[in-house]
């Protein structure tokens, strides 16, 4: 059977793509929430405001992809091909997302909401988190050199667990480094 091919076009919502491999397209407000998108290729695409609330992406292909205004609960971003995995997210909603593992160096995750999500043993170096909530957000034996985040609030990240040379952090995200301590820290 032939794998389906397409680049460069527009689908809106009501769309339903194929499995197939998808290059430099875009995808507005297309729902692909609870469906199984296993074994699709996406290089190059854009999606505005789609749901892909707990899809399935068993060796999904996402190369230099960009996620704006998008839900995103629930993904296992682990369960992709990890091959070339790239993406950057804008204002989008991923909480109870899992990174688990993955190597996603210089990821942008901007003014987002990643509440509970996994980024246990995640390569993240580089990475620039602006303006995100990382409330209940798992750091484990990540690697966080040089990633950014002076803009982001209420996460908890150790120290002693984590690879964090270099990283930023602005004053105000001091008990978030510092809570394992019991240090109470004023401004």
């Amino acid at each position: 059977m032939q794998e389906t091919y397409i680049q460069d076009k527009t689908f809106d919502r009501g769309d339903v793509p194929v499995q197939g491999e998808y290059e430099s397209c875009i995808f507005n407000s297309c729902n692909f929430a609870d469906g199984d998108l296993s074994g699709f290729k996406f290089s190059e695409c854009t999606f505005n405001n789609c749901n892909f609330s707990m899809a399935k992406l068993n060796n999904t292909v996402f190369q230099d992809v960009i996620f704006h205004g998008c839900k995103m609960l629930g993904l296992r971003f682990d369960t992709c091909d990890k091959f070339g995995l790239s993406f950057s997210f804008a204002d989008c909603l991923l909480n109870h997302t899992s990174f688990y593992s993955l190597k996603i160096k210089k990821t942008i995750f901007g003014n987002s909401q990643l509440q509970g999500v996994d980024f246990s043993e995640t390569d993240l170096s580089d990475a620039v988190f602006d303006n995100c909530d990382l409330a209940q957000a798992t750091f484990d034996r990540s690697v966080l050199e040089r990633a950014d985040f002076r803009t982001a609030f209420h996460y908890s990240i150790d120290p002693e667990i984590n690879r964090i040379k270099k990283a930023r952090f602005s004053i105000t995200g001091l008990p978030g480094l510092l809570g394992k301590y019991g240090i109470n820290v004023s401004f």
